[in-house]
């Protein structure tokens, strides 16, 4: 083969491979305006982005508040037990739920998460948050109540549940964060906690008592 036609091949070839290098380069290159977008489908469809205005409302906002005297599908909650810690106007006694031992592994996971934090993995409130607080020293910091204190301790289910939900003094709600179940199980973990600071050798099986050193 001449040499020229070798020459001019090689050329070319290089030439080819131009065009889809300068495509990868602007594929993954970073750049401040958007790319063209040839396709929309719904990438790029329009709509009103949060807390924007629209004119079409008398009110001028895009986000409509929920219809007066609805609820969404699933949200009734009118089961006052479960889902306000009531019974009959009270605090409930008993659990809306069966305690199982899944459901107290659940609440344990839970208040390691959210607790745990504050009032300690123990519950004596030795967190910590509440241990920084406590070196900071800036005047503001209320210490955890102790979950092993007999104010606690007399506190039925219904009053726990309450707490996690609606917060008490300056401990915050976790409606938001924790759902219905969970702060049940939480509650469940508590007791649990809490009798295995107070339990005697009768309620430990023999072979458990035996295995001790």
């Amino acid at each position: 083969m001449p040499r020229f036609i070798k020459h001019g091949i090689i050329i070319l070839t290089t030439l080819a491979l131009i065009p889809p290098a300068l495509i990868l380069r602007q594929r993954f290159a970073k750049k401040e305006k958007r790319p063209i977008h040839f396709i929309h489908d719904m990438d790029a469809q329009e709509k009103f982005k949060a807390q924007s205005v629209n004119s079409f409302f008398a009110d001028g906002r895009s986000m409509r508040p929920p219809v007066e005297g609805t609820l969404a599908r699933g949200q009734l909650r009118e089961d006052d037990h479960l889902y306000r810690g009531l019974v009959n106007g009270d605090y409930a006694a008993d659990f809306p739920l069966p305690v199982t031992m899944k459901m107290v592994e659940r609440g344990q996971e839970q208040f390691n998460i959210y607790c745990a934090p504050c009032h300690g993995f123990d519950g004596y409130g030795g967190g910590s948050v509440a241990t920084r607080a406590d070196e900071l020293q800036e005047g503001t910091w209320v210490p955890p109540t102790s979950l092993h204190s007999e104010q606690v301790l007399e506190r039925v289910n219904g009053h726990l549940f309450n707490s996690i939900t609606n917060g008490i003094r300056t401990m915050p709600a976790y409606a938001s964060q924790i759902e219905v179940e969970d702060r049940w199980a939480i509650v469940a973990y508590v007791r649990a906690l809490q009798k295995s600071q107070r339990a005697d050798k009768s309620v430990v099986p023999a072979s458990t008592l035996e295995a001790m050193p």
